[in-house]
């Protein structure tokens, strides 16, 4: 059934080929089953990030570190994997490889880390280890030291890779953009490079007038899981230039590709959209990956490894993505459109035609344009990259994924779109993610080629990633 409110109140329903297999429920919660702790380390943290600031590529590592502190406990408990940090260091002997000693370790480490990321929900998670029956301030037990342990380490390894976490994840390179911000409600009359990134001016939910600056210009020097994000980085092409066919072309594509939108299209670009107060696009893959585990009915040993390479994956995206990001620091839609078509009627979304100088992409005017530079496309590459693990770790590319979007519940168009409940289905891990990508070329934010090189390198990180987490379960490091 349709789930009323915003699009961030939305069902997500998994079906088998013949069957329902979980009912649907409110504002992606997972069905009433018995969890794990994996997962209810991974709902824990989703809850952070949804009250919390922190931007994509700050929640994918975010999550990366607490599914790596959680594995890493949980090796100590397993005859062959090893660690990330300490390798087979803290392995315990086969008397103490229980369920409920696994369980335990990988409950302090999670917890560690998570307060680590996000001190300031530190309530929410110290109930959490209440409620599992821990006391997160007598770690006397075996498992509670092999957890802690395990995941110092992770911990003190991230605190010194590059994100600058301790210093709040402000940048370390120095970088000022070289346009001046645009003002978005007003025509744009000049820019000085039409080829680079511009800050936008807006006001945003709680009605404030900003300028966000870049988001994380030096996230392409965080450290990744695989040693390999900035080089499978590097080797994407370049965006087009301003003064090229390609250019102009690409501009106009998005024009008419928003002027035509549909119900189903404007849908399709508010479900992916992942904005302010929402799991963000990583988290939104976690999610999936928890009806994974309820569809095939994973138990702790499943979850532990694929959430640990699902979120290392997704990561290795962040860092990967901005780094292409940083390097080209290229042109968003609504710079190139507003420049190119400024002075002319153009049509656009809604029906409306419109100065070109004044054009919007198709999203809620509190946060028209996310604050970095678009090439490449952070949706399509995390979602590449999370398909690509969970296609592997399932052995095949099947989900049977459903949303239903309420009728009237956009937030750039409320209470008129869309017309009539919209059902949004993916039966492949692989049509969810390049529906992610494409959501963002209906939505005004990305064009055609950061789309797909976006998807392209998105695959590549994760093949790389799965490959690494497979190496460290198997004993290989």
């Amino acid at each position: 059934m349709p789930v009323r409110g915003s699009l961030r109140a939305l069902a997500l329903v998994l079906v088998s080929a013949t069957a329902l297999v979980a009912p649907a429920a409110p504002a992606h919660s997972v069905a009433p089953v018995e969890r794990n702790v994996v997962l209810r380390w991974n709902e824990a943290l989703l809850s952070a990030v949804r009250s919390g600031t922190l931007g994509p590529p700050m929640v994918a590592r975010a999550l990366a570190v607490v599914h790596t502190c959680a594995y890493d406990a949980w090796s100590a408990y397993d005859a062959v994997a090893i660690g990330t940090r300490l390798g087979g260091s803290l392995r315990r002997p086969e008397t103490e490889r229980t369920e409920a000693n696994r369980a335990e370790a990988i409950s302090y480490a999670a917890h560690l880390a998570a307060v680590d990321l996000y001190p300031a929900q530190r309530a929410g998670f110290d109930a959490l280890m209440t409620e599992l029956g821990y006391d997160p301030a007598a770690p006397t037990s075996q498992p509670a030291r092999t957890g802690l342990a395990a995941c110092q380490a992770v911990l003190d390894h991230r605190h010194g890779d590059g994100s600058n976490q301790l210093g709040g994840y402000a940048d370390t390179t120095g970088y000022a953009p070289v346009n001046a911000p645009m003002v978005v409600a007003d025509p744009l009359t000049s820019v000085a490079d039409p080829s680079r990134w511009q800050p936008l001016t807006y006001r945003n939910r709680a009605g404030v007038l900003v300028t966000p600056p870049f988001l994380a210009p030096h996230w392409g020097g965080v450290a990744s899981f695989t040693g390999r994000a900035r080089d499978l980085a590097d080797a994407v092409p370049a965006p087009a230039a301003y003064g090229t066919h390609a250019y102009r072309a690409q501009a106009a594509e998005i024009v008419s590709l928003t002027a035509g939108l549909t119900d189903r299209r404007k849908a399709i670009a508010e479900y992916w959209a992942d904005g302010p107060s929402s799991e963000t696009p990583p988290g939104h893959w976690s999610l999936f990956a928890q009806r994974v585990s309820a569809r095939d009915g994973h138990g702790l040993d499943e979850d532990v490894k694929m959430f640990f390479a699902l979120a290392n994956s997704v990561m290795d995206a962040g860092i990967a993505s901005w780094e292409a990001k940083r390097d080209h620091d290229s042109v968003r839609p609504i710079t190139a459109v507003r420049f190119l078509y400024r002075g002319r009627q153009i049509p656009t979304w809604g029906g409306r035609v419109i100065d070109g100088a004044t054009w919007t992409p198709y999203q809620a005017p509190t946060f028209p344009t996310p604050p970095f530079a678009e090439h490449v496309s952070g949706h399509s590459t995390f979602s590449a990259a999370a398909a690509e693990v969970l296609r592997r770790f399932t052995g095949g590319d099947a989900f049977g994924g459903e949303a239903v979007i309420a009728k009237g519940s956009s937030l750039v168009e409320p209470g008129v779109s869309p017309a009539h409940d919209v059902t949004l289905r993916w039966p492949t891990f692989t049509e969810a993610a390049d529906q992610a990508g494409l959501s963002r070329r209906y939505g005004g934010i990305h064009f055609l080629a950061g789309d797909l090189q976006g998807r392209a390198l998105g695959k590549a990180v994760g093949a790389a990633a799965w490959e690494r987490a497979q190496a460290y379960w198997s004993g290989r490091g």
